[in-house]
């Protein structure tokens, strides 16, 4: 008897961490917000007492994050910033977020030629370190290939190793068995 389980994605595998960690109540950064749906998955765990701020430079993303909010009734528990993850602390107060999500890569269906940088990116996770609480979390994809994105997967899987380990856990989960440039699914711990 063949086996018909579908294999996991980084994505699904990120929300399952999501969904462990994430409460009602909690303040969420989605780093990327893309087309929104990463925004409007942690609109849901929040809840109505919750709230979570996207950011993006790109106003075509800005545009479609808003909409789906909007179409579920989430816009009261959601603010969407056209600006760079990269100053993101000049909205968010230090050690005032439970999670912060990033995916790194292009927007969906969007311009391959406008993707994540590794200098913005590389700032945009310290600074999301420094805006956790205790016991917060941030989860990473890393998505390259083609003609992009080597140059920042490259950057940041050597900027990770030199996070603080007395502050921060962080786990890589490489898949080992994918062909053609598999995304990197990340999650960084802040200890208490």
């Amino acid at each position: 008897m063949k086996d018909s389980r579908k294999h996991f994605s980084a994505l699904q595998i990120i929300q399952r961490v999501l969904r462990e960690h994430v409460q009602s109540g909690a303040v969420c950064i989605d780093a990327t917000a893309g087309r929104g749906r990463d925004t409007l998955f942690l609109a849901e765990l929040v809840g109505e007492s919750g709230h979570v701020t996207a950011f993006d430079i790109q106003p075509e993303a800005v545009e479609s994050t808003k909409l789906l909010l909007a179409e579920h009734g989430f816009s009261d528990r959601t603010e969407v910033i056209l600006d760079s993850h990269s100053h993101m602390k000049n909205y968010i107060s230090p050690e005032s977020v439970d999670c912060i999500t990033f995916n790194f890569g292009w927007l969906p269906g969007g311009n391959h030629h406008i993707f994540t940088q590794k200098e913005t990116s590389i700032e945009a996770i310290a600074q999301g370190l420094e805006l956790l609480k205790p016991d917060g979390i941030m989860t990473l994809i890393l998505y390259y290939g083609r003609e992009t994105g080597f140059e920042e997967r490259d950057a940041l899987l050597k900027y990770l190793p030199t996070i603080d380990n007395n502050l921060y856990t962080v786990v890589e989960m490489p898949f080992v068995n994918r062909q053609n440039c598999p995304p990197i699914p990340v999650v960084i711990f802040k200890g208490r």
